[in-house]
């Protein structure tokens, strides 16, 4: 039961993905790629092969943007923490914790899962602050656009970087999850023989 509601829990996130009925010319979204150096990387270069982008405003297209960003830095933020506690580092009520980050989410208290919400929802809410600075760019959470921009070929490096480990992260994280879901392998290429760890 656990597996299909987490599942479908998953499957129910990608609706943030789902294009918004706006309607806009054909033409907003080819002037939107030719201004856009950030995230048309080789070696798929503008790729949307669903056609989510299609007739879709600049402002839309912005939103796709700080969605994609958002989801690929919680992806890395969650790749990163689910091997730290699949590999025992979890400093965090007395290290009771399961080292199988599903086990652990289930054992985590009340009180842990409140701070999280809370901490989840403090940064929501300043994000959203953020986002009503004039001249606020789609993900710019640190202000780093008021002293650069887009001109800039090392601060486009840094950004195409960010994006295109981001997306690696979403994708390597639902194979994580999937891995440990349903075959109950969390950490294999950490205590593995192969593993760069100690074999345990």
């Amino acid at each position: 039961m656990m597996k299909l509601a987490t599942t479908l829990a998953v499957l129910g996130s990608a609706a943030a993905f789902a294009p918004a009925q706006q309607k806009a010319q054909s033409s907003a979204l080819s002037a939107w790629k030719d201004e856009t150096v950030v995230g048309i990387t080789a070696p798929m270069g503008f790729f949307d092969p669903l056609g989510f982008s299609k007739n879709k405003s600049d402002e839309t297209m912005q939103h796709y943007r700080e969605s994609e960003l958002k989801h690929g830095r919680v992806a890395m933020a969650a790749c990163l923490g689910w091997y730290l506690n699949a590999a025992g580092v979890h400093p965090a009520f007395n290290s009771e914790l399961s080292n199988n980050p599903l086990e652990a989410a289930q054992q985590l208290p009340a009180v842990g899962w409140l701070q999280f919400v809370l901490g989840c929802g403090a940064i929501e809410w300043l994000a959203e602050k953020i986002k009503e600075r004039p001249g606020y760019k789609a993900g710019d959470l640190l202000g780093a656009a008021y002293w650069t921009d887009d001109s800039d070929e090392l601060w486009v490096g840094y950004q195409n970087r960010e994006i295109n480990n981001g997306r690696l992260a979403m994708v390597a994280f639902m194979g994580i999850f999937v891995q440990a879901l349903y075959f109950d392998n969390y950490g294999d290429a950490i205590h593995g023989p192969d593993s760069f760890l100690p074999y345990k």
